[in-house]
């Protein structure tokens, strides 16, 4: 009989997560209106680490780092009207960011709100974790939107400027 599988809950693993969540409370607040308070109190009281569909076979979220989760969304609500423009620059000419998909918009926020923010995590991951969790949402080639506007960013915003574009898992240790 095999084992199941162990469960991650290395501290990079819960900013993972915590990464996914932020975007989709991201994506929440701008459809619904919804304060600040009330979706982090649903997120950690309903959604972080609990179940998902109560029963027989009970699903249960992945646990998330709770103090990474509340920075991303609290910093990109924080600083949106400073990252709306960065991005809006790094975008392809012929798409404004009026015109980039809710939930594609969120995914973009909340990585150049960490490659501005958190020059502390490298830029590397960053961009592979939010092209991680474009892949999530969207089936077409979304993801490489992201992948490139966050490289870009990474080149104007960061000290440290990348190789090459980056694309494939996020790096150990974040």
């Amino acid at each position: 009989m095999a084992e199941p599988a162990p469960q991650l809950s290395k501290a990079a693993n819960k900013r993972g997560v915590a990464r996914l969540a932020a975007v989709q409370a991201l994506y929440q607040m701008d459809l619904t209106s919804a304060r600040l308070m009330d979706v982090v109190a649903e997120f950690e009281n309903f959604r972080l680490g609990k179940e998902v569909d109560p029963g027989e076979s009970p699903e249960i979220y992945r646990e998330a780092d709770p103090q990474w989760f509340r920075a991303v969304l609290s910093g990109v609500l924080a600083e949106q009207r400073q990252i709306d423009p960065v991005i809006a620059k790094n975008l392809p000419p012929d798409w404004p960011l009026a015109r980039i998909e809710t939930l594609l918009r969120a995914v973009l926020r909340a990585g150049a709100w960490e490659l501005i923010a958190r020059k502390d995590v490298p830029a590397k991951v960053v961009i592979n974790e939010y092209v991680d969790v474009a892949r999530a949402f969207f089936e077409e080639d979304e993801h490489k939107l992201v992948n490139g506007v966050l490289d870009r960013i990474a080149r104007t915003s960061r000290d440290e400027l990348l190789a090459e574009p980056v694309s494939g898992s996020p790096q150990d240790g974040e």
